[in-house]
């Protein structure tokens, strides 16, 4: 969305959609609100964008202002139902955004699909008619390394680790590194990881700035520039149900978002 409030003209969708998948075990690192407001900084570029709630808390759905546990159908019908296709149930938002819903209905899913042939590969199948219609696809995944996340993997071009600047937020990074080689091996050779996203940074403690240093030394060729900081806006932001952006155009969390899009862009 452009300063004067009005969605800026779209660009052409060309067959190269990028579609990204935000990855991390553990949950409260900003995965959900990295998908809304990236999403919102490329509409607002004038990118075509579809977010796809892969996550059974069904968080993102609620953070667009959808209610997905009103609806007769989610992306869970469409995984396990190979004849429904995805496009039946991408809903508009009044962010500019597409959205594949999604909710409690997910958790179900790795149960019912764990004896499928190419469980794995469900939803890039799924996917291939929606490829030519975006330019980016961005995928909320569940805070664990299941069958959901496999899917948004091998169907992702790239992957987004988002990591709360914290002592705790870094355990598990070497199990996640691991498993997305196990999937650039063996499922997705085109896979990359984008880079891992500094977020909920509070930068007026040592500890914080020490775990960036950390992240820094660790992880030097994946570190992305932006920097997503702790404030109140993106809270209150999800509570109205609105991208940071046009809750809080001028915040420091909606420049970082804009900073994230434009890195995104460049690096493509």
């Amino acid at each position: 969305m452009s300063k004067n409030g009005k969605v800026s003209k779209q660009k052409n969708v060309k067959a190269n959609c990028r579609i990204f998948a935000l990855a991390q075990q553990k949950g409260g690192v900003g995965k959900t609100t990295t998908v809304i407001n990236l999403g919102a900084a490329l509409v607002g570029l004038g990118y075509k964008v579809l977010l796809v709630d892969f996550d059974p808390q069904g968080a993102l759905s609620a953070g667009v202002g959808v209610d997905s546990y009103s609806l007769k159908q989610t992306i869970y019908d469409a995984m396990v139902d190979s004849d429904l296709e995805l496009e039946k149930i991408i809903l508009s938002t009044q962010m500019g955004c597409d959205l594949l819903p999604g909710n409690i209905d997910l958790s179900a899913a790795e149960v019912q699909l764990a004896n499928e042939p190419g469980r794995d590969q469900i939803l890039k199948e799924k996917f291939a008619p929606l490829v030519t219609k975006y330019n980016y696809i961005l995928i909320d995944c569940p805070p664990s390394l299941g069958l959901l996340t496999l899917n948004a993997l091998a169907a992702a071009t790239d992957v987004i680790i988002p990591v709360q600047t914290q002592y705790f937020a870094l355990r598990g990074m070497a199990l996640l590194l691991k498993t997305i080689k196990k999937v650039q091996t063996r499922i997705n050779q085109n896979l990359k990881v984008f880079g891992i996203l500094p977020t909920l940074h509070d930068n007026r403690t040592t500890h914080a700035k020490e775990i960036l240093e950390d992240l820094a030394s660790n992880y030097p060729d994946m570190l992305l520039k932006t920097i997503i900081p702790q404030t109140i806006k993106l809270p209150d932001s999800a509570i109205a149900g609105k991208s940071v952006l046009s809750f809080s155009n001028n915040s420091s969390a909606a420049q970082a978002y804009k900073n994230l899009a434009q890195e995104v862009i460049n690096r493509g």
